[in-house]
């Protein structure tokens, strides 16, 4: 299951196109928000098809029987880009639980890269809703390591991806990894990747442009 949100024409493709957009890239602020907008939306529209049971509900007047999650996901992100996107999805998931794990591209001086995960936080993910959020879903590779290491800590229900941005070469490699049941959510799909792995058209480093640049390592 792959959403493109901006289908169907909605706020999401007016943040995306402020996204990608160099002169309001200039406002960190902005750009930062933009994400984080985007996460909101994303977790609206996953509630829609999340598992809800039927409680009683004391209010002042009377008992209503209400419609409530059945179960809070857990939250996972890739650090350092994916805190607004992450912070939009916990501002509507907020009984979440949170993971935070350092998946990045470790650079070679002939140009190529492998991805080096460093660092993760999480809670039980047995039987748990889990979902990763990403902004730049690029080659994939990153993203699918992430998945796949998840997979190996815990053994979640289901597993949604969210990002910003996705190319079709990033979307076919996770489903071909990690499998075609692993459900991903993008504010716009681009069908173009260069060949150091990065999205054209795209909006750049979403990293940098959210906190500023970075020495390679």
């Amino acid at each position: 299951m792959v959403v493109n949100l901006s289908d169907s024409h909605s706020l999401v493709s007016n943040w995306v196109a402020e996204l990608r957009d160099v002169e309001i890239q200039k406002n960190r602020l902005c750009f930062r928000r933009n994400l984080e907008r985007i996460g909101e939306v994303a977790a609206y529209e996953i509630s829609k098809i999340l598992p809800y049971g039927e409680v009683e509900v004391q209010t002042p007047l009377g008992i209503h029987t209400s419609k409530v999650l059945k179960e809070q996901p857990v939250l996972a992100t890739i650090l350092r880009a994916g805190l607004p996107l992450h912070n939009g999805m916990l501002n509507y998931f907020d009984k979440a639980d949170n993971a935070f794990i350092s998946a990045y591209r470790k650079h070679k001086r002939d140009g190529s890269f492998e991805i080096s995960l460093d660092y993760m936080s999480c809670p039980s993910l047995d039987k748990k809703i889990l979902i990763i959020s990403d902004p730049m879903l690029a080659t994939g590779a990153s993203l699918a390591k992430t998945v796949q290491y998840l997979n190996g800590v815990g053994n979640p229900s289901s597993i949604f991806v969210v990002c910003a941005i996705a190319s079709t070469v990033g979307i076919e490699y996770v489903r071909r990894e990690c499998g075609e049941d692993v459900k991903i959510w993008c504010g716009d799909i681009d069908d173009e990747i260069t060949g150091k792995g990065y999205i054209v058209p795209g909006l750049g480093d979403a990293g940098d442009l959210a906190y500023g640049t970075k020495i390679q390592y």
